[in-house]
């Protein structure tokens, strides 16, 4: 099975501002985000990016996106290079982030269409997939609601709608659960594991344990921007008690 996601040792550099210099009591007027990093990702599996904050994570699923270029290695997206053919790795893709923020005026219903538009898909496809979409999510009873009058858990549900208009074949989530109640959460890891099921390739980035119990069938553990650990979840479970107990063990001989 051909993976559909080859990262090939990235390395990502920012420059710090004098502010986060104070912030990360250092004098280093750069940080190294990602150091030399790599993985695959494939076809029916969903990979799990286990870390704590600022460990990489996000930086990796940026770089995956194309909403960053690495500064060293490249990025395999379904056949195209992150850096010498962004565009086609949009149109395979589906990422959601914090950082997606949706117009406050517009409602649910008029941003799902923009977004299908940008997407190319002609109106009757569209109406298809939010009329599927919007009932699996419970965003038909306020398709009409302004975005700025919906609870936080109903918006995060039309971000992620939003962020796979297209059926997208590979879905990158960054925190996916993160800040939903309970129920919301659920509601969201069940549609992965149906994704997955279709075949998707999914990423997720995470800090919760079990999160990656639950739905990963291949973990990658980073840290300080080194992915330390990369293997099958049935591995893990065969030698280690748990996700939780392989990390510390892990964390401790890197951070000693």
């Amino acid at each position: 099975m051909n993976a559909k996601i080859i990262v090939d040792g990235i390395k990502k550099t920012f420059k710090l501002s004098k502010k986060q210099m104070k912030i990360n009591k250092t004098d280093n007027k750069k940080k190294v985000a990602v150091k030399g990093l790599s993985f695959q990702a494939y076809p029916g599996e969903i990979y799990g990016l286990l870390g704590p904050n600022g460990a990489g994570k996000t930086t990796t699923l940026r770089c995956i996106s194309t909403l960053i270029k690495p500064d060293e290695g490249d990025i395999q997206v379904n056949g195209y290079s992150v850096k010498e053919d962004p565009n086609n790795v949009r149109k395979n893709i589906g990422f959601l982030t914090s950082d997606l923020k949706l117009e406050e005026f517009f409602t649910p219903n008029y941003m799902f269409d923009f977004f299908a538009k940008l997407h190319g898909l002609s109106k009757e496809e569209s109406e298809v997939r939010k009329l599927d979409m919007f009932e699996k999510f419970g965003i038909d009873k306020f398709s009409e609601v302004k975005i700025s009058d919906l609870s936080t858990g109903m918006r995060q549900k039309v971000q992620l709608v939003i962020s796979i208009v297209h059926d997208p074949e590979i879905i990158i989530f960054d925190e996916p659960t993160n800040g939903l109640d309970i129920i919301t959460a659920k509601i969201v890891t069940d549609f992965l594991i149906e994704l997955k099921e279709k075949g998707k390739t999914i990423i997720v980035s995470t800090h919760i344990f079990s999160l990656v119990e639950k739905i990963c069938d291949r973990v990658g553990i980073i840290i300080d921007g080194e992915l330390i650990y990369d293997d099958l979840m049935i591995s893990v479970k065969d030698a280690h008690d748990s996700v939780e107990a392989l990390f510390f063990d892990l964390a401790g001989e890197k951070l000693s």
